[in-house]
């Protein structure tokens, strides 16, 4: 099998996704890498043998020799980036969140849609082995009818990856409820079988706004911004962003279109990272416990009665390839779009679902910056959304 020759838009946090995709022999090559900073441009040629680097993304988009296009730039640059990547007819993976507004989202699927080029959105989540597991689950009918689903995402290391760059103004990310919320919420839809239809939320920033510990403008984030067991309590946090517009806790509540009412809740001042999902149906109840080694998915469906930490079902969480990034995700979304990139058909991951998660997360920050009055989601074109479904092609008549 001939390797695709990958053209690569960025090498900053989401750099090791690059790596993944370079795979000389085994059906992929990074081929050539575009990036502005000059020393994330050594670091790209030091780990990928033979790529070219280059400063200019241009000349990655319309290089004749390029068969497809990975978008792992800052995320309000998603939508221009991947656009013109689909009218110079490229195959385009784009990095979650698919960008930071409704309209920029939307423009991307029209302009995939005019063109008839491949579009593939990069919610990794869905390869996760929990959140396969419990989709499965789900599906087979462990808790029979899903009524509500609750989500609390505790980011314990939220003050050294939110508040210490671009993540931290709302000018690049809307807010942390969308950026980093796009990945719960999809997995919500994924789990509940519907998209939301109505939001309200309540959210503050509480801890690191009152942080005087800032970076000078144009000052670059020092090499210790992340430890492991460092920076503990949050306001012992040094070298902030200059500038912290965004939230750092957020609660919503959410509407489905196929009924179900859900919630999310989102921290970034906590002392441990983890997520748990609680799915509860018209005949029992899930919950994740981990979602690394050793994690398990419990469920209670056999009978009613009080607190009982020993569940009816105990299913381990399938191991992840070792060394795989996000749970073991990442190489298989790499493997997905891919296989979509040759040969086309339909993918678990979803555009129209990327554009879903960032609809009820612009939203929703909305209602939460003007104390928490409900919002619509507003639905997608039906025009677009039957595309998508059809796996990409065009429809009869």
């Amino acid at each position: 099998m001939t390797d695709l020759r990958l053209g690569v838009l960025g090498f900053g946090l989401r750099g090791p996704l690059a790596l993944t995709a370079h795979r000389p022999g085994r059906g992929s090559r990074v081929s050539v890498l575009a990036e502005h900073d000059p020393l994330l441009r050594e670091a790209a040629a030091a780990r990928i043998p033979g790529v070219r680097t280059v400063d200019d993304h241009r000349e990655v988009v319309h290089d004749p020799d390029i068969d497809a296009v990975l978008v792992l730039t800052p995320d309000h640059t998603h939508a221009d980036l991947a656009r013109e990547a689909l009218r110079a007819g490229k195959p385009v993976f784009v990095e979650k969140p698919l960008d930071i507004t409704i309209e920029r989202c939307d423009a991307v699927l029209r302009t995939a849609f005019e063109t008839g080029t491949r579009l593939y959105v990069g919610h990794n989540m869905r390869h996760m082995p929990v959140i396969r597991l419990m989709r499965d689950l789900v599906r087979g009918g462990a808790v029979g009818t899903v009524k509500t689903v609750w989500v609390r995402h505790f980011v314990g290391f939220g003050g050294d990856w939110y508040f210490k760059d671009w993540h931290a103004e709302r000018r690049f990310t809307t807010g942390l409820l969308l950026q980093k919320g796009a990945h719960d919420i999809d997995v919500l839809h994924w789990l509940a079988g519907g998209y939301t239809r109505q939001v309200q939320a309540l959210g503050d920033l509480m801890v690191y706004g009152g942080n005087p510990h800032r970076r000078e403008p144009g000052e670059p984030r020092s090499q210790d911004w992340y430890t492991e067991d460092g920076h503990w309590p949050p306001h012992t946090q040094r070298a902030l962003n200059p500038v912290i517009d965004v939230e750092d806790v957020s609660l919503v509540n959410l509407r489905l279109d196929n009924g179900v009412l859900a919630a999310y809740q989102q921290c970034h001042f906590t002392p441990d990272y983890w997520r748990n999902y609680t799915v509860i149906g018209d005949a029992g109840r899930l919950e994740n416990f981990g979602d690394g080694p050793g994690a398990v998915v419990k469920v209670w469906n056999s009978r009613r009665s009080g607190h009982r930490e020993r569940a009816d079902a105990e299913y381990p969480v399938p191991e992840p390839r070792e060394g795989a990034g996000h749970g073991g995700a990442d190489p298989l979304l790499i493997d997905e779009f891919l296989r979509f990139v040759r040969e086309g058909g339909r993918t678990d991951t979803s555009p129209v679902a990327a554009r879903m998660a960032v609809a009820a997360g612009f939203r929703a920050t909305e209602s939460l910056r003007d104390g928490g009055t409900a919002r619509e989601v507003p639905a997608l074109d039906p025009e677009l959304v039957a595309y998508f479904e059809r796996g990409q092609v065009p429809g009869e008549g």
